[in-house]
């Protein structure tokens, strides 16, 4: 459904999440097990989407019914076929969306296997499957790589997520939050890169190495602002190209999501013991060992609609920032251009300086980004910059799988532990902001709480991917300048 699509009689409403109360997850009469948590309203099949529909999801493809959707990609295959699909930015949208859209859609039909991220990982490697058995037509792969990389598509995507989530972050949330979610969040990142570095170095990977490429793009809380800015950062770094670097970052994501997934749920059958290992291990819901945690960290309620002049001007705050930041970057060469971003978005937002207008419009524009357009950049990272040789060299590395695991358990119980001592209960830490800021974002999310059974805890995975994500990209920027 777009912002602008009015709700019929017999569509339910959302809940917002500071709505949502907090009760014994074993309680028969449990309300959250009913209900449908929104951070924002994407279209059924997208890869972004927190939404839980009840719609089967045969229903709809990218938002189309099935019909249309058919002849949209009848279409789009055919002119990619005859080599006329034209070389500019509606062709690259009109490949990379209706490609996604498909993709997510069959990911989304096989029961289970969908839970641990087949969706994600169907646009993250069909296509490079495809191009590597020289089924994909060169025409596609010559626009979606200009689409990518001279028309800019990776550039407009994540500085519109990192934008958007700065800056439509509640500021009075960011302060309050700080001394009691925040510390948790610090205390996995620096727990799981410091384990890394000594595992890299005692292994022979590298410990710098094993912090950027295994544990930083996982850490990062989602693909927008993890693996696809991470590999722009090292080839600036070290040169090349990003796809030198796409794979090995992308395969580390998504492995860590089916960990994350797996992890959650044997927290839910810990969960369900009689005698717990001590107290606090289990708030059976509940994040916080304290009263009123509902209201402490929530996140406000989306509009459910938005303005078309609203998305307008936050596309026009994104891209000057993203200017400012590329200006600072030349000036200031030591961080990258998205890490004088993530600072220059965080200064309006704390300072207070932007009216609430611009600031919902900034916030807007990145959701409705994130929202509809994760499997279309997700489809031109793969097309771009992956090659299926280099993943299988990786996965064929015998340290490779180990170290990804093994960030994944370091950050949960790390998160659980500092989490616990200043007032959480362990398991509900280690979900979030834990195994929250270990998987994908978004579909990852929805996967990581549905196997937890604390699906309600997604105001604080949201909260976790903001504020983790930038934090994770911004160290990420000042470790890259040790390469």
């Amino acid at each position: 459904m777009s912002e602008n699509t009015p709700r019929t009689m017999t569509e339910p409403a959302p809940v917002r999440p500071e709505d949502v109360k907090f009760p014994r997850i074993g309680d028969r009469d449990n309300p959250t097990r009913k209900v449908l948590v929104e951070t924002f309203t994407p279209p059924e099949g997208s890869v972004g989407s927190t939404t839980v529909s009840k719609e089967p999801p045969w229903r709809r493809i990218a938002g189309f019914p099935p019909l249309w959707f058919g002849i949209l990609f009848a279409i789009v295959i055919a002119a990619m076929n005859m080599g006329v699909v034209p070389d500019n930015m509606l062709g690259g949208f009109a490949i990379t969306i209706i490609i996604g859209g498909l993709l997510i859609w069959i990911g989304n039909l096989v029961p289970y296997v969908r839970e641990v991220g087949l969706p994600t990982m169907l646009c993250t490697f069909m296509p490079a499957i495809l191009i590597h058995f020289a089924v994909f037509p060169q025409n596609g792969i010559d626009v979606v790589t200009n689409f990518m990389t001279a028309q800019g598509f990776l550039d407009f995507f994540v500085i519109a997520v990192i934008v958007g989530s700065v800056i439509g972050m509640p500021r009075d949330l960011l302060i309050q939050a700080g001394p009691r979610f925040v510390v948790p969040l610090i205390g996995a990142l620096t727990a799981t890169f410091g384990g890394l570095f000594l595992l890299g170095t005692v292994t022979g990977f590298g410990g710098l190495e094993a912090v950027l490429f295994i544990a930083a793009p996982i850490m990062a809380g989602g693909l927008g602002v993890g693996a696809v800015p991470m590999s722009e950062m090292y080839a600036t770094r070290l040169g090349g190209e990003s796809g030198d670097f796409m794979g090995d970052l992308m395969s580390a994501v998504v492995l860590a999501n089916i960990v994350c997934i797996l992890i959650a749920g044997a927290y839910n059958a810990m969960g369900k013991l009689k005698k717990q290992p001590f107290p606090g291990f289990n708030g059976y819901g509940d994040l916080l060992r304290v009263k009123k945690q509902g209201r402490d960290l929530s996140m406000p309620k989306k509009k459910e609609s938005g303005n078309l002049v609203a998305l307008g001007k936050g596309l026009a705050i994104t891209a000057v920032l993203y200017v400012a930041g590329t200006v600072l970057g030349e000036m200031f060469p030591g961080l990258h251009a998205y890490a004088w971003v993530i600072l220059l978005a965080l200064a309006l937002n704390l300072s207070n300086l932007f009216p609430k207008d611009l600031t919902e419009a900034a916030s807007s524009w990145g959701d409705y980004i994130q929202s509809y357009l994760v499997p279309a950049l997700l489809v031109g990272v793969s097309i771009t910059y992956i090659d299926i040789g280099e993943v299988l060299d990786s996965l064929a590395n015998p340290t490779f799988i180990p170290l990804i695991v093994i960030t994944v358990i370091i950050a949960t119980v790390s998160s659980g532990i500092v989490g616990w001592l200043v007032k959480m209960n362990f398991i509900e830490s280690s979900i979030t902001p834990g195994l929250v800021m270990a998987d994908t974002g978004g579909s990852g999310d929805v996967a990581v709480l549905t196997a937890a059974n604390r699906l309600h805890l997604m105001a604080f995975a949201a909260l976790t991917n903001r504020v983790g994500g930038v934090l994770v990209l911004f160290v990420t920027s000042v470790l890259a300048g040790f390469l």
